[in-house]
């Protein structure tokens, strides 16, 4: 019976061991991925990464941003232009020049306030686009009892309160000086505008 225990202590003891062998050599030798776990991997990465990219959109929230600060842009100057109203009972008269549409106390270069300028003391400064190529346009009437105000939204036909499907604003047409059409920079269409409460963009 002593035999027995003895070469079961030592088959028990050899089995522990080499589990203990077997358990040692694969923690000082850890298993590394294979290559067709780190292209699966990087796999679902990627299309996780297309997914999010198409989401979020950085250009379009890009645009987005920049033409929300266009709109609040025309808003304050729209602000601005009702107080001039309540001075004068008229808004001011419009400065035409080749792709420049500006305001004027006279209707003259002379006169004329360029976008990023003061306008006293109406406006500390005049708006500026966000964009060097783009620019603000004002347009008033003969009588200055109607105004409007544009700009060019990047987002065109995506912003629903864009004028003409996107195109330019049915208003800026041949209303330029010499019949030309009022742009917003040199080739660029005025897809936005804002206007005193008698007519519309």
């Amino acid at each position: 019976m002593g035999k027995r225990n003895s070469s079961n202590l030592r088959l028990e003891f050899h089995v522990k061991n080499k589990n203990f062998s077997s358990l040692n050599s694969q923690i000082s030798n850890p298993r590394g991925f294979t290559l067709i776990e780190l292209i699966t991997v990087i796999g679902v990465l990627g299309v996780l990464s297309a997914i999010i990219l198409a989401v979020v959109n950085p250009l379009e929230q890009f645009n987005k941003s920049q033409d929300s600060k266009r709109k609040q842009d025309l808003a304050q100057v729209q602000r601005a232009l009702e107080v001039y109203y309540n001075d004068f009972h008229r808004y001011p008269p419009v400065y035409q020049g080749s792709n420049i549409n500006e305001i004027s106390t006279d209707g003259t270069s002379n006169t004329a306030i360029a976008w990023g300028h003061s306008w006293s003391p109406y406006m500390d400064v005049l708006p500026i686009d966000p964009k060097a190529a783009k620019n603000y346009a004002y347009w008033s009437d003969s009588t200055g009892q109607s105004y409007a105000i544009y700009a060019s939204l990047d987002r065109g036909s995506h912003d629903p309160q864009v004028c003409n499907n996107g195109n330019a604003c049915q208003s800026t047409i041949g209303t330029g000086i010499g019949g030309t059409d009022i742009t917003c920079g040199t080739n660029v269409p005025c897809n936005y505008g804002v206007t005193s409460p008698n007519i519309s963009p």
